[in-house]
């Protein structure tokens, strides 16, 4: 770096950070302050700057980097990016970068927090006892000991809370199709399906990804299967579990309580249903605190400041949300987002837990360094299936982590393409699975190319439905019918098979997701052997 003070890159500290934070970017830059939420101020101080440090109270959206010529990255602080917009920021060709391993410590302290606060009804009493009342036989709780905990999602959060109800002596259940039962052996929790962890449990505490099919994945239907002295806790995301549906099981007392950490909307807004929650006896409620301690606030600032000065040094960025960051080729980086969606596609279809993953890169591309695509496979493969952010730096420990093992296979041969890019892997049930990509054109257009050896070649878009069936006259008037009258307009589709009444491929591109009871009406239809929806992510 540069050591004459005019000539340092400009880093701008949009909300406080920890002194430790401004000791890990060093002597090397121009460190300058400013009040992010005046949008005037923050759009006068990113005329210079070069990066810029934010918290969740800056918001970084498309009319703040049109103030910002010079800005290379955006790092935010923390785990969520929901005040950065990464659309406009990869288009301005702009870095963002977060922290997100930061937080999952306190997030599974707080998970055990809100547990033991339900168990032994600790801010009821507290409160009693602080309105002057000394009503010792109204609070009586119970013990943690052989009582049954269900997680749901065994990610590292989930696997961290796991640990620690360990040694409480519980007996630890988990769901999460993901993971494989020798993992989970590992660390002491018994696989279950869904429907026996929601009817075996005493608490049930929930830690994935908030995607469509995990929305309101705890509602109504479940809560009425649980115990009825069984206690919910949510320290994830908002939204994973319906807060009408939630209301009315606490109301009816269907089940104990709930300890409540994250909402659909922040803060609860008036006459929500969220803040019909807050005034029940038997929730207890905190505002977002997961990532409060002091501990994860220091590593997240330390974390991102490391993180610019690799970026601002030209280094590969392990924690880029958008971009790879570093010292990659013009002609090797339009394949990372391609890789990063086979990478979600490949996870959408599997139908067991992945137990190894071959990357294996065809054709011209290995006249280069192409390490970095088996960070994009990793990273796409797990960015839909796990609770916390996946970065290029945790994909490989999320591998490692689940016994997976991961290789890139290169060779020169590609018949039909410049460049094919393959994921196989094998499964926990002994099947395989393989998807290929391509880039196509001028305009290098995403494209799938291959699904389990069938052929195709469709571009990749944000709706898809792959179908696996017995060919046979009729069957796309069949479906094609179900989602008409469904209002569900399919813009494109590739059919493949390997022999006339032999299995067919459909691959369908659509205008709209498509409802979990449409999805089963088609596939019961066609009498579909595999039947997925894909929901592709913005990488």
């Amino acid at each position: 770096m540069p050591n004459n003070t005019a000539t340092k890159p400009v880093v701008l500290l949009a909300e406080v950070l920890s002194p430790a934070t401004i000791e890990a970017l060093g002597p090397d830059f121009d460190v300058r302050e400013v009040d992010g939420t005046d949008r005037e101020a923050l759009f006068s101080a990113l005329a210079d700057a070069d990066a810029v440090l934010v918290r969740s109270a800056t918001r970084i959206d498309a009319e703040a980097l049109t103030h910002a010529p010079k800005l290379k990255v955006v790092a935010r602080a923390g785990v969520g990016l929901d005040n950065v917009d990464i659309k406009a920021a990869t288009a301005a060709g702009v870095m963002v970068v977060n922290a997100p391993t930061s937080n999952i410590v306190s997030a599974a302290e707080l998970t055990v927090g809100h547990i033991l606060s339900l168990a032994r009804r600790i801010p009821a009493a507290h409160a009693s006892l602080s309105g002057g009342a000394w009503k010792r036989s109204s609070f009586t709780g119970a013990e943690l000991f052989e009582k049954t905990v269900g997680i749901i999602g065994l990610g590292r959060i989930g696997a961290l809370v796991a640990a620690r109800l360990n040694a409480f002596d519980m007996r630890v259940i988990a769901y999460d199709p993901y993971v494989t039962s020798a993992r989970a052996q590992q660390l002491g929790v018994q696989l279950v399906t869904l429907d026996e962890l929601i009817a075996e449990s005493d608490f049930i505490t929930i830690h994935m990804p908030k995607t469509p099919e995990t929305t309101g994945m705890i509602a109504a239907e479940q809560f009425a299967a649980m115990k009825p002295t069984a206690f919910v806790v949510n320290v994830a995301r908002g939204g994973l579990i319906d807060e009408g549906d939630l209301h009315e099981a606490l109301v009816a007392g269907e089940i104990a309580g709930a300890g409540l950490d994250v909402f659909t909307s922040e803060p609860p807004a008036e006459g929500s249903t969220a803040q019909a929650l807050l005034g029940l006896p038997n929730v207890v409620v905190t505002p977002h605190l997961g990532a409060s301690t002091d501990e994860a606030q220091e590593k997240a600032g330390v974390s991102v400041a490391r993180s610019v000065r690799l970026a601002l040094g030209g280094d590969l960025v392990p924690d880029a949300v958008n971009v790879a960051g570093g010292v990659i080729d013009p002609y090797v980086r339009p394949g990372i987002p391609l890789v990063e969606k086979l990478g979600q596609i490949f996870s959408a279809l599997a139908q067991a837990p992945l137990t190894s993953l071959d990357v294996e890169v065809h054709g011209e591309l290995n006249s280069y360094d192409v390490s970095v695509l088996r960070l994009a496979a990793l990273k796409g493969v797990f960015t839909n299936i796990v609770s916390e952010t996946v970065s290029y730096v945790n994909a490989p420990l999320l591998a490692e982590q689940r016994g997976i093992a991961v290789r890139l296979l290169q060779d020169e041969i590609s018949e039909e393409y410049r460049n094919v890019i393959t994921l196989r892997g094998a499964l926990s049930d002994g099947s395989q699975l393989a998807v290929s990509g391509t880039l196509t054109g001028p305009k290098q257009i995403e494209k799938l190319v291959s699904i389990n050896e069938h052929a195709i070649e469709l571009p990749i878009e944000k709706h898809h439905v792959v179908m696996l069936y017995t060919d046979r006259p009729g069957i796309v008037a069949v479906y094609g019918q179900k989602f008409g009258e469904a209002g569900i307009n399919i813009a494109g589709m590739q059919i493949a098979r390997q022999a006339a009444g032999a299995q067919a491929l459909s691959v369908l591109t659509l205008d709209s997701p498509v409802s979990d009871e449409l999805l089963e009406d088609v596939s019961a239809a066609i009498d579909a052997d595999l039947f997925r929806q894909i929901e592709i992510a913005e990488v």
